[in-house]
């Protein structure tokens, strides 16, 4: 990881998450006050489960390295650096790492009241493995 270069801080293995990602997975707290902000950071190959924030939905912004963003039903779109990603409640989707690159995002929460995060099933490596 030493040539992974990042604005913000790697923070700790997100192990509190672990059982809703394929590979390891980090995380920083930016800020809980106002509008909740993490920076997540994924190794080569990590990706989250499909899963839907109800209530608020979820922004990402693209920070360093390459990634992916898939809805159910749409074609898998790759991120880069500067990519925004806006996420509607409701949505079944997934995001995390290329398979060759290290990825960060900053994942926003929308506030809204009742807002919880549904954990669904994880990528398959076939599915991935087309990417």
């Amino acid at each position: 990881m030493n040539e992974f270069k990042q604005p913000f801080a790697l923070g700790q293995k997100n192990d509190a998450y672990a059982d809703y990602f394929t590979g390891q997975s980090y995380i920083s707290v930016l800020t809980l006050e106002g509008v909740p902000s993490f920076n997540i950071t994924f190794e080569p190959g990590c990706r989250n489960n499909w899963h839907i924030h109800k209530g608020g939905g979820q922004i990402l912004f693209c920070t360093a390295g390459t990634g992916w963003y898939q809805e159910e039903g749409k074609p898998a779109q790759k991120l880069n650096p500067g990519d925004t990603v806006n996420i509607p409640a409701g949505v079944n989707h997934w995001h995390g790492a290329a398979k060759d690159s290290w990825f960060a995002h900053i994942a926003l929460t929308v506030p809204a009241e009742s807002a919880a995060t549904e954990w669904r099933g994880p990528v398959s490596d076939e599915e991935y493995n087309k990417l």
